[in-house]
């Protein structure tokens, strides 16, 4: 597996962060990430956040960020990417009163107005997927390819989430070949097999294919492999070294 930084998403530790935002990124660090895709910023400010990430030799991978706050000021958001020294900016999520397909159509409007914004200051924006965009629409098309095909391939990335595209029933590095230098960041998760088919640590599920996701890797273009785990069934820092230790096993 060639050498592509390992960046953990904060929402994975979001009772840590929320009652220690430092000591948080110091065990990060200390269990070997190379950055951090964040999930906000608790309460401190951007320039509070590059001094911490600074002191702990972390990168700032990624942040994600709520569409209203893109839409509300993406002016705001672009210039706390720039101090942080973020690169990406990624749309998490869509809330369940913006799924019907006159939304995806605003969406897609909004998407190409964004990413141009970003693009002319230096930031890529991406859309970050969950299994509802693998629904049909009326023309064939799941709502994820219907975003990606009209949306700008240059000012517009993704982020794909390999456990929710398994779970889809979908098989991640198609979608990788796909949208080939179009996935810039992967969200890295495992399965387990049984009827649950619950979050687990990398290589203690099965249920993912992880090794042909991480064998894409160069080929496909990406730039950061995120490790997330929205929930965990032990302490999330073990978890975490758990599969921290399944990716440095490959190398």
């Amino acid at each position: 597996m060639a050498k592509i930084p390992v960046a953990v998403q904060m929402y994975t530790l979001r009772e840590e962060v929320e009652h220690d935002f430092e000591g948080t990124l110091k065990k990060v660090a200390e269990l070997g990430f190379d950055g951090v895709e964040f999930a906000g910023f608790g309460s401190l400010t951007a320039q509070e956040v590059k001094v911490l990430l600074e002191k702990f030799g972390l990168q700032a991978a990624a942040s994600h960020v709520p569409l209203e706050d893109l839409e509300a000021d993406l002016d705001k958001v672009i210039e706390e990417q720039k101090i942080i020294g973020s690169n990406y900016v990624v749309v998490p999520f869509l809330k369940p009163e913006r799924r019907k397909e006159e939304d995806y159509q605003a969406l897609i409007s909004f998407l190409n107005e964004a990413g141009e914004m970003c693009r002319r200051e230096g930031i890529t924006l991406c859309y970050h997927n969950h299994d509802f965009e693998l629904n049909l629409l009326s023309d064939g098309r799941t709502g994820l390819e219907t975003i990606l095909e009209n949306t700008n391939a240059c000012t517009l990335k993704a982020e794909f989430d390999i456990y929710w595209l398994t779970k889809s029933g979908e098989i991640p590095v198609e979608w990788m070949n796909r949208y080939q230098n179009r996935t810039p960041l992967i969200h890295l998760k495992d399965m387990t097999t049984d009827e649950e088919q619950f979050f687990a640590e990398l290589g203690n599920g099965g249920g993912v294919d992880l090794e042909a996701v991480l064998n894409n890797g160069v080929e496909s273009g990406v730039q950061w492999w995120i490790v997330e785990q929205d929930t965990c069934s032990r302490n999330p820092f073990e978890s975490l070294e758990i599969s921290l230790n399944y990716l440095k096993s490959l190398k």
